[in-house]
């Protein structure tokens, strides 16, 4: 067998693979010979799930934010959850939330932050009763906390509630929101958006750190009233495990 390209072919078709997957398709036990194979192929391993998925770079079809994901697997650009997040937090214009970085990379990313600061990778302040993370660069960090402030000075003007959103019910309403599980947020911001009118899909993206496109889900998910309650899961649930067809299955599916 041509184990290269028998190899490529297999992880073109099935996306992503497991390291048992890739010792049966190799005919092998060890460890370096699956590994010294997809060296040669560029390869990659998952950030979530314990790093228990690979895939290959020319597959990966990353984002803005260098994340790629497949089916409820995750990879990224720069390997683990400590380099993405120190990029994404070095590239930001305003710092991020540790609700907002776990957003981005659907995983819990607090105990990886608290790391960071420890080891004066990054830095954070607080605000509005939440810590914001931001670069370690003394000069970069002070203009994304100006960035910041402005930002949330000048949602104060914008017409969510005529003077219902001041300064106290924002820090509690940010935190309100670190309290729900991915769901129930992405649903939560989009009963304000609701609330807010025009533009609210904006407004309430930039004061809670979303994507615009996720508010607007959640919008549309009440609007249609659809939301499946038991779907939403408990905080702390963990993902499911997914559930991958063999290139066995595939072939008698399609015949």
């Amino acid at each position: 067998m041509d184990f290269p390209n028998a190899l490529l072919r297999y992880m073109n078709e099935m996306r992503i693979a497991t390291m048992d997957e890739l010792k049966n398709l190799l005919k092998t036990r060890s460890r370096m010979t699956v590994f010294r194979k997809l060296k040669k192929l560029d390869y990659i391993s998952s950030y979530s799930h314990k790093g228990k998925y690979y895939s290959l770079n020319d597959i990966a079809e990353y984002d803005k934010y260098g994340v790629w994901r497949y089916e409820s697997v995750s990879f990224s650009k720069y390997k683990t959850v400590k380099k993405a997040l120190t990029f994404l937090i070095n590239n930001s214009s305003q710092g991020y939330t540790a609700s907002a970085l776990s957003s981005i990379l659907a995983v819990k990313v607090s105990d990886t932050l608290l790391e960071l600061v420890k080891s004066r990778s990054i830095t954070r302040r607080k605000m509005s009763g939440s810590y914001v993370y931001y670069s370690k660069a003394p000069n970069l960090c002070k203009k994304q906390e100006l960035t910041r402030e402005d930002r949330l000075q000048s949602l104060d003007k914008e017409q969510i509630k005529p003077d219902v959103l001041m300064n106290e019910l924002k820090a509690a309403l940010i935190i309100f929101f670190s309290t729900l599980n991915e769901k129930q947020r992405r649903l939560y911001a989009g009963f304000e958006s609701l609330k807010a009118g025009r533009g609210g899909d904006e407004l309430l993206a930039e004061l809670l750190d979303l994507n615009t496109k996720t508010v607007t889900k959640g919008r549309k998910e009440l609007l249609s009233k659809k939301v499946n309650v038991d779907t939403i899961r408990e905080k702390g649930g963990g993902r499911k495990c997914i559930k991958k067809k063999s290139p066995t299955s595939s072939k008698k599916s399609k015949s």
